[in-house]
């Protein structure tokens, strides 16, 4: 066999690399540029569909809710306040997240697929493989696609948000301090955390939507002037009402009710007034502590 010369290898090697691009060069670059395509057009819709998302779920620069994620309840603003909107803003934050997540990972992966057809790979094993992972997850992650589903509803139709005083539960009552699509946070009374499970939740008892009841149970001995007495307490309950630290907080004059109840030793007047969320534990304390005194300078005693 003769040997050939290095210039001559240099020539062949630069014929076959010729003849290559010759023959495959044109499709190489269709391909190429049919990839730079899909992951530029993978890139403009996800930059679209999250300006769309951030649009529907993020409030004005006016404070106006965007309809989307408009409570199932309309509620009167001035009984809400800005805790309405520091929960809507914080419930439009948590959707939108998610959407922009669901999205991304929807888009790319359709991108994926798309440029492994141009690449020449057969998609059928990978579809194949997505269907029978997508069953393993959905028999093995039951619980959380529960969590997830219900935390979506929650946070959708509104039922509570961050700050509100809510029951949840047996032994589970307190402020929520974050809602999570998989957990939502609860601080009792006593300062203990509680993190539950959102598709645990069966029901859900909220003292901090739209407006408050702060409730008064005050007691008199039998024989008392029942109508002398519930006047005393419509001029106290509406003097106390009209002056401040209460005057904030309550949003309609104070009724009193009348006799909630009779026991052995005593009879029961209840007094009630609306307040604003959140807030009727205080104003009951302070006319609590104003209406009694109130009724033992005019002669009334609870026993």
């Amino acid at each position: 066999m003769l040997a050939t010369s290095p210039v001559d290898d240099a020539a062949n090697k630069t014929a076959q690399a010729v003849e290559f691009f010759e023959k495959y060069g044109p499709s190489i670059l269709a391909g190429a540029i049919k990839i730079v395509l899909i992951l530029i057009a993978a890139f403009v819709v996800r930059a679209l569909l999250r300006k769309v998302i951030n649009g529907i779920t993020t409030p004005g620069k006016e404070g106006k809710k965007p309809g989307l994620l408009k409570p199932l309840r309309e509620r009167a603003p001035q009984a809400l306040g800005n805790l309405i909107s520091e929960r809507r803003e914080q419930r439009a934050k948590t959707i939108g997240s998610v959407l922009k997540s669901i999205v991304t990972i929807l888009i790319f992966g359709i991108a994926f697929l798309e440029i492994m057809i141009v690449v020449g790979l057969d998609i059928t094993p990978v579809l194949t493989s997505a269907g029978i992972l997508g069953v393993a997850i959905g028999f093995g992650a039951q619980n959380l696609v529960k969590d997830f589903l219900s935390g979506m509803f929650m946070l959708l139709e509104d039922q509570y948000g961050v700050g509100d005083v809510v029951d949840l539960g047996p032994s589970i009552t307190g402020t929520v301090e974050a809602v999570a699509l998989r957990t939502t946070t609860i601080r009792d009374t006593g300062g203990t955390v509680w993190y539950v499970r959102n598709g645990e939740i069966l029901r859900v008892g909220n003292s901090s939507q739209g407006f408050a009841v702060a409730v008064v149970d005050l007691p008199l001995s039998y024989g008392a002037n029942l109508a002398e007495a519930t006047q005393v307490l419509e001029r106290t309950a509406a003097e106390v009402a009209d002056q401040e630290p209460l005057k904030a907080d309550i949003t309609a004059k104070p009724e009193v009710l009348g006799v909630e109840k009779f026991t052995p030793e005593n009879i029961t007047l209840r007094v009630t007034v609306k307040t604003r969320p959140g807030r009727q534990w205080a104003v009951q304390r302070n006319l609590r502590a104003r209406l009694m005194p109130a009724l033992e300078d005019a002669g009334f005693t609870a026993k």
